[in-house]
C-alpha cells in the first residue's frame, strides 16, 4: 500500500500513515495494555503503520455491523487502511437464556461477519487485507467464578464457543479472507487455561500467543510498506529541507 499524501499548508505534503485497524470486543479493547497483542503489533510496525484500536468491550457482531461504516469509510481512512482485523464471537456465543443482551444466534453471527466483509470490500479493502479471529476457548471453571462473583450463573460454554469458532473459520473460507482459529490453536495438545486470565480474556501468555499468530500473517501482507521518513543519520543537517521536504523544493 502506498503512503497517502495530501497538500499541507506549511509546505511539502501531509503524510498519512497507513493503518491497521483492530475491530473487536473487550479482548481487542484490552489489547493495548502492557504486553497486549495490539501493543505488540504497534511496536513491530512503528514508522511503517499506525495500529488503531477499535475494540469495544461487550459488543457483538449485531452491534459491530451497524457501527463499522462509522469507523471505516472511503472518506475516512479506507484508502490508507493496510489491514483490518475482525475479532468477535466471545459475546455472540453467550448463552441466550442467561445472557440474552449479548447473545447472537449462530446463523446470524456468520451472516454478520459476512456482511462486514462485504462492506469492507465495498470501500475497496480487499479480502487479502482482512483477517478474522475466532473467539478463544472458554475455561469454564475460571469463568464460572467470575460469574458467581457478580451474582450470575455460568453464561457461556466452551462447546458452544467452538461452534461459533467453526462458523468464523467457514466464513473466512467462503469469503476468501485469512483467519486465526484461536479456539483450536489454543487447545492443541495442551492445557489452555494459562492463556486466559479469567477463563475468557487473554493472559500475558495468551496475548503473546495471539500476537505471534497474527504477526506471521501480517508480516507477509505488510512487508512492502516502507520505513517512513529518513533515518536520522541520512538527514542532511546543513540543509534538512532537502531531505525532509523534497516535494516543496520541486
Amino acid at each position: 500500500m502506498a503512503l497517502g499524501k495530501r497538500a499541507a499548508p506549511a509546505g511539502g505534503q501531509l503524510l498519512l500513515w497507513p493503518r491497521v485497524v483492530l475491530f473487536g470486543d473487550s479482548i481487542t479493547e484490552f489489547s493495548f495494555r502492557d504486553n497486549g497483542w495490539g501493543a505488540y503489533l504497534a511496536e513491530r510496525l512503528v514508522r511503517k503503520c499506525d495500529v488503531v484500536n477499535r475494540g469495544l468491550s461487550g459488543y457483538n457482531t449485531r452491534w459491530a455491523k451497524l457501527i463499522l461504516p462509522r469507523l471505516i469509510a472511503k472518506s475516512a481512512g479506507a484508502e490508507s487502511t493496510a489491514a483490518v482485523i475482525v475479532f468477535f464471537g466471545a459475546n455472540d456465543s453467550a448463552l441466550k437464556d442467561l445472557n440474552p443482551k449479548q447473545h447472537v444466534p449462530l446463523e446470524e453471527y456468520a451472516a454478520n461477519l459476512k456482511s462486514m466483509i462485504q462492506y469492507l470490500k465495498s470501500v475497496d479493502i480487499t479480502e487479502d487485507r482482512i483477517i478474522l479471529i475466532t473467539p478463544p476457548p472458554l475455561q469454564e471453571s475460571a469463568w464460572e467464578k467470575e460469574c458467581f462473583a457478580k451474582g450470575d450463573k455460568l453464561n457461556r460454554h466452551n462447546a458452544t464457543t467452538g461452534e461459533y469458532a467453526r462458523a468464523c473459520v467457514q466464513v473466512a473460507r467462503d469469503c476468501g479472507t485469512d483467519v486465526v482459529d484461536l479456539w483450536t490453536l489454543m487447545q492443541n495438545n495442551q492445557d489452555f487455561s494459562s492463556y486466559l486470565r479469567d477463563g475468557l480474556h487473554l493472559s500475558p501468555k495468551g496475548n503473546s500467543f495471539l500476537a505471534a499468530q497474527l504477526w506471521s500473517r501480517l508480516e507477509k501482507k505488510l512487508s512492502a510498506l516502507p520505513f517512513l521518513l529518513p533515518y536520522w543519520r541520512d538527514v542532511d543537517h546543513t540543509h534538512p529541507e532537502a531531505t525532509l521536504l523534497p516535494d516543496a523544493l520541486q
